[in-house]
């Protein structure tokens, strides 16, 4: 990287702070996002002196950022850009010998926004765990329910409609809970039972219609049990990848937990479905 590339990527970096802040209800999301813009205007200006050139800002990547927090939230989008600092701080150290002033930055970048993104007062993550709630109990409930149902039944309209009544009746008996958790839950003042219920309910609903979505689309009862586990291992890739990017935290270790206890569920649901057809000489 030149010293004129890591000028326009502040100057780029500047634009989506400034507006992010513009989207931002909450002041003191506003008042930190327009502190780090400042912040990341000042570095454009000492490279500005150095290079005499102007830039313009990457259009592209301004406007990848304002979509990530307009559907993934403030956290996320403000995480990722950070993830990039890495090409940045080796830059900083290269040139750091000609250009001392280079290390005041690099602590900046090290430092100073961090602190700020840590405070981000982003709802999407107040309610995460309303989310996992409904998100884990769909994952290790139907995977193992429609497993079972398969091998005892190998009917994928008696399997996908069934599933399909099991599931909203669950995502409204998961709403009550939530809705009562989030009220005996003292911890947090910011969490509204009722938000809290809704999260809880969409996300085990929409988790559950992506599992029987197979069983509805074709005949053969294997590829469809087959295909529910490859969407099962996809929603929790994605859904684990969201929370490593917005909390920081390893997407390894949360990844292979939910994946082995859901698996784990749907091979002991094999297992039972199978003997209940030969227990019950069931043919459908």
């Amino acid at each position: 990287m030149d010293i004129f590339t890591q000028q326009q990527n502040e100057l780029t970096e500047h634009v989506i702070y400034s507006k992010l802040a513009e989207l931002s209800d909450d002041e003191k999301n506003k008042a930190t996002l327009k502190e780090i813009a400042e912040q990341e205007l000042e570095h454009y200006n000492f490279w500005k002196k150095i290079t005499g050139k102007e830039a313009l800002p990457v259009e592209s990547r301004i406007k990848k950022h304002i979509w990530l927090a307009k559907i993934f939230g403030l956290s996320f989008s403000l995480r990722l850009l950070e993830m990039g600092e890495a090409e940045a701080i080796k830059f900083y150290d290269s040139v750091a010998k000609k250009h001392p002033e280079a290390l005041s930055i690099k602590e900046d970048e090290l430092q100073h926004e961090q602190k700020l993104i840590d405070i981000l007062n982003d709802y999407r993550l107040i309610y995460a765990g309303s989310i996992v709630l409904g998100l884990n109990d769909a994952l290790v409930e139907f995977t193992g329910t429609l497993a079972g149902l398969t091998f005892a039944f190998a009917n994928n309209r008696i399997v996908g409609t069934t599933g399909l009544v099991m599931g909203v009746a669950a995502s409204l008996s998961m709403a009550a809970s939530g809705y009562l958790s989030s009220r005996e839950e003292e911890v947090n003042d910011e969490i509204n039972p009722i938000t809290a219920a809704i999260y809880t309910g969409v996300s085990y609903l929409a988790t559950v219609a992506f599992l029987v979505l197979p069983y509805l689309l074709q005949d053969n009862p294997y590829i469809a049990v087959g295909a529910m586990l490859a969407i099962t291992i996809l929603i929790i890739a994605g859904y684990t990848y969201y929370i490593s990017i917005a909390k920081a935290v390893s997407f390894k270790k949360r990844f292979i937990e939910m994946a082995l206890i859901s698996l784990g569920v749907a091979a002991i649901s094999f297992g039972i479905g199978i003997l209940v057809k030969k227990a019950f000489g069931i043919e459908i």
